[in-house]
């Protein structure tokens, strides 16, 4: 995820050096602790250790599979916007990691965009290439962890009050192709690493709404400009049943994309630039990586 930049604030041409990026080290740092913990607690349910063994600071060691595979799929994301700004000349941030006592252990990371974006090319680029590269480095880790996921019964005394994730297409997709659907009555239970890809999933989902300046509000703006903000306007709309009827987190978006994002985009320097066939294509696999995340109601 990225932040915009302000048009309030002129633009610099030449790049003033800057200090040691303490506060990014200091946040990866507490990311990679707060996912290593998290990684941990999941060990020990996945593999059904007992608590007072997980109670010796050795245990730490089997929470680093889920904080490696989190922490890379994170990371790809924002290097992704970071090196594609560089690219274009663009003044950006490294990522800022938000530690947070959640099920994954983060809030996930986010870069800042210090300098105005040239044209809409470089705008839809640097929008799409962090989710391109987290979602790829997420489908890697699913499927490298599907070898040590199993089966588990479903028991209907079990399904109240239990915690279950929703099942994005790409996740169906992935159990199909390596044939490890659920059979009736079953369901699949994933390796702490499958979990990081399906957080990872999550993300990219997230970011990719076609609304405000997330990373898909990004690429909307940048193939539709004059209709960005009706766009969305269509996706608040669509959140509101969601928030009523499946998951009230998505309330939370809408008061994120209406009050504090303000379903805004500040133009580019040049948004008449024409946008080239490849950037029509790079639209698409956003809509696509946005079909196969998405997912009603993640947690429940």
């Amino acid at each position: 995820m990225d932040s915009s930049f302000n048009p309030a604030v002129p633009f610099i041409s030449e790049v003033l050096p800057r200090k040691f990026p303490w506060v990014n080290v200091v946040l990866f740092l507490a990311t990679c602790l707060s996912t290593l913990v998290v990684g941990t607690i999941l060990a020990i349910s996945f593999y059904q250790l007992d608590v007072k063994d997980a109670m010796h600071p050795s245990s730490l060691l089997m929470g680093l599979p889920f904080s490696i595979a989190l922490m890379s799929i994170l990371l790809s994301h924002e290097m992704g916007h970071y090196l594609t700004s560089r690219y274009y000349g663009i003044d950006a941030s490294l990522p800022y990691f938000i530690p947070f006592p959640n099920l994954a252990g983060t809030m996930g990371a986010f870069i800042r965009i210090r300098t105005p974006f040239q044209n809409r090319a470089s705008l839809l680029e640097v929008g799409i290439m962090g989710p391109i590269a987290g979602f790829v480095v997420a489908i890697v880790a699913l499927v490298v962890s599907m070898s040590h996921a199993r089966f588990v019964a479903v028991e209907p005394s079990q399904v109240e009050g239990s915690l279950r994730l929703g099942d994005p297409l790409i996740l169906k997709l992935v159990e199909h192709f390596m044939g490890m659907t659920p059979p009736a009555g079953m369901d699949i239970y994933l390796h702490p690493v499958g979990f990081a890809a399906w957080f990872g999933f999550l993300v990219t989902a997230l970011n990719l709404l076609p609304a405000a300046q997330l990373d898909g509000g990004h690429v909307t703006y940048a193939l539709f400009r004059g209709r960005h903000r009706q766009i969305s306007l269509g996706v608040v709309a669509l959140l509101v049943p969601l928030a009523i009827f499946y998951w009230w987190v998505w309330g939370l978006w809408i008061v994120l994309l209406v009050l504090v994002l303000r379903l805004y985009h500040p133009p580019t320097l040049d948004d008449s630039v024409p946008l080239r066939p490849r950037h029509i294509v790079l639209g698409l696999i956003a809509l696509v990586m946005l079909v196969l995340c998405f997912t009603p109601v993640p947690i429940s």
